[in-house]
C-alpha cells in the first residue's frame, strides 16, 4: 500500500487545514486509516482514526476540533483540523493499518501554526 498525504502548510492560530491521504495498490488489505504527528523533541502519537466500518476515534487533545472522513470512492481520508492552536505544531504522517501485516505509512506532510 502505498499513502500520498498532502495539504499541510502555514496557518495561523485560530484557523484551519485540511490534509488528505490517497492509498493505492493493495488497498483490499486496509481494514482502517489515520494520521499520527510528531512534534520536534516529542514522540510520535496518535491524532485520529477512521476504521473500515467508519467508525472514529481521537486524541483528547483533537476532540471537538478535527475530523477525520474518507472518501471510499477515491480510497482517500480526510482530516479537516479547525480552531488550529501552536501545539498542533507538528509533522502529521498517515498511516493504514492492514490487520496482520505491518502498516503503511505516507511521508510527513508539515503543519505549522504561528502567527
Amino acid at each position: 500500500v502505498q499513502l500520498q498525504a498532502s495539504g499541510g502548510g502555514l496557518v495561523q492560530p485560530g484557523g484551519s487545514l485540511r490534509l488528505s491521504c490517497a492509498a493505492s495498490g493493495s488497498i483490499f488489505s486496509i481494514n482502517g486509516m489515520g494520521w499520527y504527528r510528531q512534534a520536534p523533541g516529542k514522540q510520535r502519537e496518535l491524532v485520529a482514526v477512521i476504521s473500515s466500518g467508519g467508525g472514529t476515534n481521537y486524541a483528547d487533545s483533537v476532540k471537538g476540533r478535527f475530523t477525520i472522513s474518507r472518501d471510499s470512492a477515491k480510497n482517500t481520508v480526510y482530516l479537516q483540523m479547525n480552531s488550529l492552536k501552536p501545539e498542533d505544531t507538528a509533522a502529521y504522517y498517515c498511516y493504514a493499518a492492514r490487520g496482520s501485516l505491518p502498516p503503511s505509512w505516507g511521508q510527513g506532510t508539515q503543519v505549522t501554526v504561528s502567527s
